[in-house]
């Protein structure tokens, strides 16, 4: 679904064995056959499948993908086999254990949050934010996809958004309207969003911008004012942000909005994840 180099994954493995698994080769069991199975203890849409594949591979196991990323699991449900030396076993164990409760865990939360919105919203889609920890952007963007989601803004050099902090540099707001039509000569292939409140948003709509973006405006205020911008402006973008998460997700869905941006998948606790190791 997304790239994610060899060099990647290496590091990863690069990071827990920086030269050599010690203990295997302590007790003399570095090149003793066996064999692993990945599972959850609970309920989970799983995520990471195929780094973890590759992982072992590149490790020099063989790999039997039981289930792919994206999959609905139920406790005690096997998702991978590996199979290779006790060394190479153990160079893979923890590095994939951790990617993949990790992974599972935004892709779980995110698809709740995804299945709550278009229940009550078909057209409105689940965005995530690029607050999330610095190193992982790639991998948490492959969950939350895997999830159901799709990535709000990947990076600066992606969109653009004006903040209310930009404006400050520009003189203001009503400096910002007024050029307008200047900025959206400036980006003719990319959209103009703009983060804005409710009173800013009126005039934005009626001045022509692409998108907007309301930050913790409550739902019950937004549902008539969605309904007031896009009579003023039937092509404008309508998105949510600020404090969405799976308990408002609903809600705000139902306002009426073409999206929601939010970082409440990034914060998934990790699920409870295990092996069952076995010598051959």
């Amino acid at each position: 679904m997304l790239r994610i180099s060899d060099s990647r994954l290496d590091y990863f493995i690069s990071e827990d064995v920086p030269y050599v698994d010690l203990t295997s080769l302590v007790l003399g069991i570095d090149n003793a056959p066996g064999e692993m199975e990945y599972f959850s203890r609970e309920a989970c849409v799983v995520a990471g499948v195929d780094e973890v594949a590759r992982l072992a591979k590149n490790a020099g196991c063989e790999v039997e993908v039981l289930h792919e990323s994206g999959d609905c699991i139920v406790p005690d449900e096997p998702i991978l086999r590996v199979r290779g030396t006790a060394g190479s076993l153990h160079q893979v164990w923890k590095v994939g254990l951790n990617l993949l409760d990790h992974l599972s865990a935004v892709a779980t939360k995110t698809r709740s949050m995804v299945d709550a919105v278009h229940e009550v919203n078909p057209h409105c889609e689940v965005l995530t934010t690029r607050k999330s920890m610095p190193g992982c952007k790639d991998l948490l963007v492959e969950a939350v996809m895997v999830g159901g989601a799709f990535p709000h803004r990947l990076g600066l050099s992606e969109t653009v958004l004006v903040f209310d902090h930009h404006m400050k540099f520009l003189g203001g707001f009503d400096e910002f309207v007024k050029r307008i039509p200047e900025f959206r000569s400036r980006c003719i292939e990319k959209k103009l969003f703009v983060e804005a409140t409710v009173d800013q948003a009126r005039v934005l709509a009626e001045a022509g911008v692409d998108g907007i973006q309301f930050d913790k405006v409550p739902a019950e205020e937004l549902a008539s004012l969605v309904e007031e911008l896009r009579a003023a402006n039937p092509y404008v973008t309508l998105i949510a942000a600020g404090g969405i998460n799976p308990s408002n997700a609903a809600a705000y869905a139902a306002t009426g909005v073409d999206g929601l941006a939010t970082t409440a998948p990034f914060a998934a606790k990790p699920l409870d994840m295990s092996v069952r190791m076995t010598a051959l």
